[in-house]
């Protein structure tokens, strides 16, 4: 301001020193130049003035407790942050409630909704003007379909992006986020429903305020090792943005400016960029679907060639810090333009994480190393009270008391509606993780079984002969839970068990026909047959495989090869699968097993990740009805045992039947003479499943009166107590 006057003294001067009115007015067009340079000064200072003004009222932040500005000074840049959730088993929802806590304690307010409690049509826009975050967190259910409670949102949201009545601007104004929880083991379907909200939020015009975040169930794969840890990462950096934009701050300029202009960072912004992308690289796995984001908008996102050494190269910069962290993870260049993949097995991860440890061990598991399990059977505390056995003690002779149910693989290829563990074990379709050799699982297993037994001791009604026999292990289940065919030492292991003269009784879910033909014989071999078309397979088991159809088929053909003892087991789902009499009997044909299990599937109680009830438990009268209207369609074949408490039936080939009576029982020590000269001969004296059979009592028998329950033991009625719904 004392420049100002300064100029205006000197100009008036310079005025009054001008002899006439004509000199006046060309004095001031000659010291015009003092004129212009008092307005500059005057609108210099205007404005100057003015951004100190508004630098005071952005101090007014409104999350600082010890400022004191009127309501009428603050700016509020967040006024809360919305969390909707789309979860199935709990995952996402218990993420959204982990969120919003850690919202909270920055003094931001937080609000957790489901999404089948919200109506987008009539509240989504409002948050266009409401100054709040919406955070998405969802997940990817059976074929890359959204959760039951996110199914309207995600309608509505699909088909709102492309409605010419909402207009591509109908949600401008939103800030997002979205974190996606998804398998990568579902090649096509990983993370569908996180991609499709987000692509359909930016159709409508939203805008992201940071990258979208995807959680991997498949630690194989995840980025971080467990899907808890990708999500911590993403909520790091998502409390980190949010915390930003809360003081005001705008995201920094991308290099790629839409009004054309110049910036002043476009070269390190493009740097930046080149790194992001090459990190994408790297995280992404089978993101088809991605390509498709960009193709709505048209959004320029395509690759320069001058670019692309820049990004190669950044990627080989982000692959080395990728293996520099030690977690032993694989890490893949997806193809970039033809260039081709690059891969680096490195350390494998553990199958377990502390999460699957947590929730197996509160279920009973006995976690063995890093990929195996054991646990008691209800069938095994039955036998010690002499209160009966299972059904494989009615229909083979297995002495239940005796029997370890344990598997070296906790890890499964299918998501069967019916699992009694509710889908708390891994999934995958190979062995991708670190592995325990087969003599230190065995013996684990066995030292934490006997010690599950020693917890019987002195316990009211446990006999103290069968309490002793219970210690030395006779029979091993391989069928707790998982895919025990998966475990690549499974030959070894299965040897391991006879040479301490234990019985294998291995059952596979039908999607691995080349390990069952590699094999080595086990006393009793099963395949799960728990549906017979194509599309029913799909709905009960809810396989990875794609090919699922033509793997199961071909390891029933597979199963027709072995020459010891085979065995189908049905599974009978009420309303889902007992009225494929026709196609069960043909896949019977194709696999010509030796014996066929047929059970009513066990209600496990409620379960998010599955939706049968007790009306799809069918009955005993019902399961014995379906038995012998498809033993009546197989020529070779009739119904031998009933174990009416398992509500279970056995059809056996007519080649058990000797002399008129049932053979279905096993010689055990007969079938470990048996299986130890074939491997002393290296495999060339071979062995069939007559060779070691035994004559199966008369109690045991479909029509007897004790409905296959031991005469020997004292059935115990269970009254006004929660059953135990465990055992094999």
């Amino acid at each position: 301001m004392l420049n100002f006057f300064l100029i205006l003294l000197l100009f008036i001067i310079h005025v009054s020193a001008s002899d006439s009115k004509g000199d006046y007015f060309m004095s001031i067009w000659h010291n015009r130049l003092y004129l212009y340079s008092a307005a500059a000064l005057v609108f210099g200072s205007w404005f100057a003035v003015k951004m100190a003004l508004k630098k005071v009222n952005l101090v007014c932040f409104p999350l600082d407790k010890n400022n004191n500005c009127s309501d009428k000074d603050t700016v509020v840049h967040v006024s809360g942050v919305k969390i909707f959730y789309g979860s199935q088993t709990g995952t996402a929802k218990g993420f959204a409630v982990e969120l919003s806590e850690e919202v909270k304690t920055l003094g931001i307010p937080a609000e957790v909704t489901d999404m089948k409690d919200y109506d987008p049509d009539d509240q989504l826009a409002d948050e266009c003007t409401s100054k709040s975050i919406c955070v998405f967190i969802v997940a990817t259910y059976t074929d890359g379909q959204p959760t039951e409670n996110a199914e309207w949102f995600c309608k509505w949201l699909e088909e709102a992006s492309t409605d010419f009545r909402y207009g591509k601007t109908y949600l401008k104004g939103l800030r997002y986020a979205v974190f996606g929880l998804g398998n990568s083991v579902y090649v096509g379907h990983f993370n569908t429903v996180g991609k499709n909200v987000d692509k359909w939020l930016w159709m409508l015009s939203g805008m992201r305020i940071m990258t979208r975040g995807e959680g991997d169930c498949n630690v194989v794969k995840s980025r971080n090792g467990s899907i808890q840890a990708d999500f911590l990462a993403w909520k790091v950096k998502f409390l980190n943005r949010l915390q930003a934009l809360a003081k005001g701050e705008k995201k920094s300029c991308s290099g790629n400016c839409k009004t054309g202009g110049t910036c002043k960072n476009k070269r390190k912004d493009r740097q930046v960029m080149e790194e992001e992308k090459a990190e994408e690289l790297i995280e992404s796995s089978s993101d088809e679907d991605e390509s498709g984001l960009q193709d709505e908008k048209k959004s320029g996102s395509v690759v320069d060639m001058e670019d692309l050494g820049n990004i190669m190269n950044s990627a080989k910069k982000a692959m080395s810090k990728e293996e520099g962290r030690g977690d032993g993870q694989m890490v893949k260049l997806s193809k970039l333009n033809g260039v081709k993949k690059i891969e680096d097995e490195g350390e494998r991860r553990e199958m377990i994480t502390p999460a699957l440890r947590e929730a197996l061990t509160k279920q009973g598991y006995k976690l063995i190393g890093s990929h195996s399990g054991v646990k008691l059977c209800r069938w095994t505390k039955s036998m010690l009270r002499g209160r009966g056995g299972c059904y494989k003690h009615t229909f083979y002779g297995i002495e239940s008391h005796r029997c370890m149910e344990t598997t070296p693989s906790l890890a499964c290829a299918n998501k069967c509606v019916f699992c009694w563990r509710h889908h708390t074990n891994p999934v995958g379709t190979e062995w991708r993780w670190k592995m325990d050799p087969a003599e230190k699982i065995l013996q684990d297993a066995v030292e934490k079984h006997q010690n599950m037994i020693r917890q019987f001791r002195g316990v009211p009604g446990v006999k103290p002969e069968r309490y002793e026999e219970g210690l030395a292990v006779k029979h091993c289940a391989l069928s707790l839970v998982g895919e025990p065919i998966m475990y690549p030492e499974i030959n070894t292991f299965i040897r391991l068990l006879h040479s301490h003269h234990i019985s294998s009784f291995l059952v596979t879910n039908a999607q691995f026909p080349q390990e069952i033909r590699s094999l080595e014989p086990v006393t009793q071999l099963y395949v799960s047959v728990d549906a017979s078309t194509k599309d029913s397979l799909k709905k009960i088991d809810r396989p990875l495989f794609k090919d699922f159809w033509p793997r199961f088929l071909d390891s029933l053909k597979a199963l027709g090869e072995k020459r010891q003892r085979t065995v189908y087991r049905l599974t009978l789902v009420k309303a889902w699968n007992v009225e494929e009499m026709q196609a069960y009997s043909e896949l019977i044909a194709l696999g010509q097993p030796d014996f066929i299990e047929v059970k009513g599937v066990t209600y496990c109680g409620e379960s998010s990740a599955s939706s049968l009830t007790m009306a799809n438990v069918p009955w005993h009268q019902e399961v014995v009805a379906f038995v012998q209207q498809l033993a009546d369609m197989l020529p070779q074949y009739e119904i031998a045992c009933e174990h009416e408490h398992s509500n279970c039936l056995l059809i056996a080939h007519t080649k058990f039947k000797v002399e008129g009576e049932w053979w279905t029982w096993i010689d055990y020590e007969r079938f470990q003479e048996l299986v130890q000269a074939h491997e002393e001969s290296g495999g060339q004296q071979s062995f069939s499943a007559l060779d070691y059979i035994a004559k199966t009592p008369s109690w045991a028998l479909f029509g007897a009166s004790e409905q296959g329950f031991d005469p020997a033991d004292t059935r115990f009625q269970r009254r006004n107590k929660t059953k135990d719904i465990s055992g094999c």
